[in-house]
């Protein structure tokens, strides 16, 4: 039996020991993600949203599907709704010990922007940070979306700006709290129409500020035993050549041609596109009436006898493979490792700027050059849009704000019991404080 002192001792040391077992953090520096340890960041990434609030409530489920998750290949999860208000810690350190990183969308199904009457105000603000807030104190957590797939037509182009809006908002949010520079930007629908106006769009302008730090595009056209020239993968890579902050698909996965044999990934992950491209993800993790699942967690139920299955599809349990795709995606990754290039050399030689802003074009792109865009508040004026002037506000307009909040108490006493206590305080204030 351990002494009574050690038995308090021993699991404070355990909790130091995993506090000081830190993920590396991923930055954007220039088109590329790098680790604090200094090595290019590429993404395998997974699709996850087992249910349609928040899947990184359930530990064990995220424990057994983490483990599973790192047998596939994954080092990236992307979830694209959550609570703020939920309890994340024992999801993100079960995805944290197999080294998977989140990739975590902002806004919901109440706050995204809308395409068609885009807006950009208080509530959406105070949504998007609330997300921020939580999941910034996680090393694990990679970058945010501030959207996905807001602009699906070159009719609806005139919400680019409030898109922009939102990246150069929740950038001065982040930096006002001192937050670590988890990089913020776009998840695009793969729209003919909008390349590359809307990737040039983001990344353009004079203004740091404005600017997003990654654009990503959801890509389906490469179906079957396709080739990068008859996918459309060169025209991709045309268009994001010499470009200025990381670019990475972020979801993939056609399944018009069965079984999903996922050779696109070879072109993304390798010499064709690692240069430029950051790596991919794949749609999705979980069977669903879509038909898109690398795993199920049993046979499809009568969702009026089984409530808990939406659409009789389980949402928990133990995962099971769902074949030949799972294989399929698990060969692929298997063989591909890009190594990219270390930090150190590329900050030393790296020259990269911004492309220039699109012009508005007759029955194509609408926002002309550089436009102003909407402060928090203003609603769309089509005409000053196009002419590269002023949204039209209708209210208040007004700057993100930070409130500083925090503090903490710790306990003490004399008995052993209460050394324990007041140590355990005190080391849970380190936690919050780190």
């Amino acid at each position: 039996m351990l002494p009574p002192a050690f038995s308090c001792w021993a699991p404070l040391l355990l909790s130091v020991a995993h506090v000081f077992a830190v993920t590396p953090t991923i930055t954007a520096v220039g088109s590329k993600f790098f680790t604090s340890d200094g090595d290019q960041f590429y993404i395998k990434g997974i699709a996850y949203q087992l249910v349609s609030t928040d899947p990184l409530l359930d530990t064990d489920q995220c424990k057994r599907d983490a483990k599973q998750m790192q047998d596939l290949g994954a080092n990236a999860i992307r979830v694209y709704h959550v609570d703020p208000a939920g309890d994340h810690r024992g999801c993100m350190a079960a995805f944290a010990d197999v080294g998977i990183y989140l990739f975590v969308d902002l806004d919901d199904f109440p706050t995204q922007i809308q395409p068609e009457s885009p807006a950009w105000n208080q509530s959406q603000l105070a949504a998007f940070s609330a997300v921020m807030d939580e999941f910034q104190k996680y090393d694990n957590t990679a970058l945010f979306f501030v959207g996905n797939e807001v602009l699906t037509t070159a009719e609806v182009s005139n919400a680019a700006p409030y898109v922009k809006a939102a990246v150069r908002d929740m950038k001065a949010y982040r930096d006002s709290k001192n937050y670590r520079k988890i990089p913020i930007g776009y998840s695009a629908a793969d729209v003919p129409g909008l390349r590359p106006m809307l990737q040039n769009y983001l990344a353009c302008g004079d203004n740091d500020a404005e600017r997003a730090e990654f654009y990503s595009l959801n890509v389906y056209e490469w179906c079957g035993d396709s080739s990068y020239d008859g996918s459309g993968y060169a025209e991709l890579q045309k268009n994001a050549t010499g470009y200025n902050i990381p670019l990475f698909v972020s979801e993939t996965g056609c399944r018009i041609s069965k079984p999903r044999l996922f050779s696109d990934q070879a072109a993304i992950l390798g010499p064709k596109m690692a240069d430029t491209w950051s790596g991919t993800i794949v749609y999705e993790w979980i069977e669903e009436e879509n038909d898109y699942g690398l795993i199920s967690y049993g046979p499809k139920v009568d969702p009026m006898v089984s409530t808990a299955a939406l659409d009789g599809f389980p949402r928990s349990g133990t995962p099971m493979t769902v074949s030949p795709d799972y294989g399929n995606l698990k060969s692929q990754w298997a063989t591909l490792s890009p190594t990219g290039v270390k930090l150190s050399d590329y900050t030393a030689s790296a020259s990269i700027s911004q492309p220039p802003c699109p012009t508005s074009t007759p029955g194509g792109w609408i926002v002309n050059g550089n436009a102003a865009l909407p402060s928090v508040g203003q609603t769309l004026d089509s005409a000053a849009t196009a002419s590269g002037g002023t949204p039209t506000s209708t209210g208040s307009a007004s700057q993100p704000s930070a409130s500083p909040t925090g503090g903490g108490t710790t306990a003490g006493g004399k008995e052993v019991t209460g050394m324990c206590l007041g140590l355990l305080g005190v080391m849970l204030g380190f936690v919050v404080w780190l």
